[in-house]
């Protein structure tokens, strides 16, 4: 199992971002089954993948199986390390939006609300947890490199931007631990590896 950082900070931190950078955020809708080319999968579980465009036509590929999703981005998105994560419970992200966090207009990381399945709701079909997703992007590896969830944090969003912009430009996928920020759920696990 990998280890996962844990961290638990105040509402209120710096960036740590220079300051001769411009952040600021762009927002892509995506519907998989609206906007984006699908391939069959050959398998029972497998359901396939797709692939789609997002902010300023960056590659957006998505695949799917076994009640889990998986979300990489770039030229080459599905050799990605994020083409194989995902996250522990069942979970998806067929349709929301997409926040691209860009310095000088330029992305270097996505924010993505994933739907999860809580241990409570194993008992019926419903999903109504929700994890955001911290991916990192091109040039270098594109990886998770932070989650939040977003039902124990009203600053779900301000907590995942700063996972965003203090550490994508320097994270180091396969090498650095994915970084949780926030409180977690009592009894949930949303972020430990998938089974």
């Amino acid at each position: 199992m990998k280890r996962i950082a844990r961290y638990c900070l105040p509402l209120v931190v710096t960036s740590g971002v220079a300051p001769a950078q411009d952040i600021s955020s762009a927002y892509t809708k995506l519907d998989v089954r609206r906007d984006c080319a699908h391939r069959p999968g050959k398998a029972v579980e497998d359901y396939g993948d797709w692939r789609c465009k997002g902010y300023a036509g960056t590659p957006v590929w998505l695949g799917a199986g076994d009640q889990r999703m998986y979300v990489s981005f770039g030229s080459k998105a599905k050799a990605e390390p994020a083409a194989g994560q995902t996250l522990a419970p069942f979970n998806d992200f067929y349709k929301g939006v997409v926040e691209w966090r860009l310095a000088n207009g330029k992305p270097f990381a996505t924010i993505m609300r994933w739907n999860v399945k809580r241990a409570a709701d194993m008992e019926n079909r419903e999903v109504r947890g929700r994890a955001l997703v911290v991916t990192r992007l091109p040039p270098g590896g594109v990886c998770h490199l932070g989650y939040v969830d977003a039902l124990a944090n009203p600053n779900a969003n301000e907590l995942a931007r700063e996972i965003a912009d203090r550490h994508a430009r320097d994270f180091v996928c396969g090498k650095d631990a994915p970084i949780v920020l926030g409180k977690i759920t009592p009894g949930e696990d949303f972020f430990s590896t998938k089974p």
